[in-house]
């Protein structure tokens, strides 16, 4: 396991936001830093919003694996199957995730929080940091456009 690293600059779509690809790292970090019962829910989190198909297409298939021999209904991955999962494999799922339900990751931020586990990590922290921020702003904004839209009618 590689000592966590900070990422010198973090890169951004929008002014004061992380950009997609960093967050798709911390979250690797952070899975790479977990407990292994906390690689378990965080894997449980991000593969709820994605069908059997979808699953073939990340991580050359890995995640359609864990699914389909765990069953679909009542899906957790199991201890043994999280230790197959490498953070890079993370970072793809990440991705992919990000592009169906970008909720679903921001998602991540109250769950971590909620985990004594994940407490003194500061990946972590930083990652909750950085997905609340970006799920107030993409509140704001369809605020914003909801306002917008009520102008024009």
């Amino acid at each position: 396991m590689n000592p966590p690293q900070a990422p010198a600059e973090i890169p951004c779509d929008e002014p004061g936001l992380a950009s997609d690809a960093t967050i798709a790292l911390l979250v690797g970090e952070v899975y790479e830093c977990a407990p292994l019962e906390e690689r378990g829910r965080v894997l449980d989190h991000l593969l709820q919003p994605l069908g059997v198909l979808s699953l073939f297409a990340v991580a050359g298939g890995l995640f359609a694996k864990l699914r389909l021999r765990g069953g679909w209904e009542n899906f957790s991955v199991r201890p043994e199957d999280v230790r197959n999962v490498r953070a890079s494999d993370v970072i793809a799922l990440v991705d992919y995730v990000q592009q169906v339900s970008v909720e679903a990751v921001d998602g991540l931020a109250q769950m971590l929080a909620a985990s004594p586990l994940m407490a003194g990590s500061a990946a972590a922290a930083l990652l909750v940091t950085l997905l609340v921020r970006r799920a107030r702003a993409r509140r704001g904004r369809a605020a914003s456009d909801r306002q917008i839209g009520n102008r024009s009618a």
